[in-house]
């Protein structure tokens, strides 16, 4: 299990798993229904308003974030 602490670290874990699965940013924003920008900004760990107070209110509670393999 890898602790998810910020914006940063959770981009970074999502390019990892998008690349592992072989797809370029277009096809993984194609498949979410988003643009190719959404998915390069979360990736780079841009702080979005929403995104980043969810990771620090938990972080702030002494929650934890964790992922999973499926």
């Amino acid at each position: 299990m890898q602790e998810i602490t910020d914006i940063q670290e959770l981009g970074a874990l999502i390019r990892q798993k998008r690349k592992a699965q072989g797809l370029t940013q277009e096809d993984f924003a194609d498949s979410a229904g988003v643009g190719t920008r959404v998915v390069s900004e979360i990736e780079r760990g841009k702080q979005t308003a929403e995104v980043g107070k969810v990771l620090l209110l938990a972080k702030l509670a002494g929650v934890k974030l964790y992922t999973e393999e499926a």
